[in-house]
């Protein structure tokens, strides 16, 4: 059996690098695409509501909470990988419009063919940059805005600028959502300057993360989740306490940032590289 699995493993080289599907070893219909041996998305294609990385889940349960069980969203993917937040809308929010933008084309048609979408997903994908891509839309033109862009293993500069926050809030409706991705580490120096950058052009916002995390103890992902009116802290607290992996809701933001400042264009930085042997010891 387990030879059979290997033999399923893709290895293709896309725009970013070498990208491989995985084969999941407990779940038959489950893969894991890595990006240069770093993990980027985890896909059931039989049941696109298994969400493995804890992170992705926190990024569902705040989607799940943008508006009434099953309505339909208007959702921006940035960043595609093996489109697994958008699978997971398209079944637990039918008839919802997503677009996603990916830049790398041929990783795009990798995912298309090795994992196809849901019969009936209403899910449009784009080529391009994600901050290029956002600047030529419409305003108030989406309900969610998820941003999960890596290149290679960091998020680029010139996605975690305030000049880059304003485009992403105007393409916002009055009551949308930011669902962020932000992966740091001890001290959280680009955490903070990035939830003050956020908050510029979108105050009410709350951070999701496991407290290991949040304390500046160990590198990981902690998710913004921000907008214009107020949040649903205490849904968004309950669903992060009962996890698998239990995170917590930090919602004194004005301590978390501790006096750091929006970062413009002219300053802004990648996110930082995650520790050596983070991810085990592939090459």
């Amino acid at each position: 059996m387990a030879q059979r699995r290997a033999s399923r493993r893709r290895v293709e080289t896309v725009a970013s690098g070498v990208a491989e599907l995985v084969p999941d070893p407990d779940r038959d219909t489950a893969w894991t695409l890595l990006l240069d041996g770093a993990p980027q998305s985890h896909v059931d294609l039989a049941d696109p509501t298994h969400l493995e990385f804890e992170y992705v889940r926190r990024m569902a349960a705040a989607i799940d909470l943008a508006g009434p069980a099953g309505r339909p969203l208007r959702v921006l993917h940035l960043g595609g990988g093996a489109l697994t937040l958008p699978r997971y809308v398209a079944v637990s929010r039918p008839g919802s419009a997503q677009r996603v933008v990916e830049i790398d084309g041929p990783l795009v048609e990798l995912v298309r063919q090795a994992l196809p979408l849901p019969t009936g997903a209403n899910v449009r994908v784009r080529v391009s940059d994600a901050r290029a891509a956002v600047e030529g839309m419409r305003d108030s033109g989406y309900d969610v805005v998820v941003l999960d862009v890596f290149a290679g293993a960091r998020t680029p500069a010139h996605l975690a600028s305030a000049e880059f926050a304003a485009h992403v809030a105007r393409v916002l409706a009055p009551e949308g959502r930011l669902i962020a991705n932000v992966a740091d580490g001890p001290p959280l120096r680009y955490a903070r300057a990035q939830v003050a950058t956020i908050r510029a052009a979108l105050p009410q916002a709350v951070l999701v993360a496991d407290s290991a995390v949040l304390r500046g103890r160990r590198f990981g992902n902690l998710v913004v989740v921000a907008g214009r009116a107020p949040l649903p802290v205490a849904e968004l607290s309950r669903r992060a306490a009962g996890d698998w992996f239990p995170g917590r809701v930090e919602t004194d933001l004005d301590r978390f940032t501790a006096g750091a400042s929006p970062v413009p264009d002219a300053t802004a930085v990648p996110s930082p590289l995650p520790p050596e042997g983070l991810f085990g010891n592939r090459r």
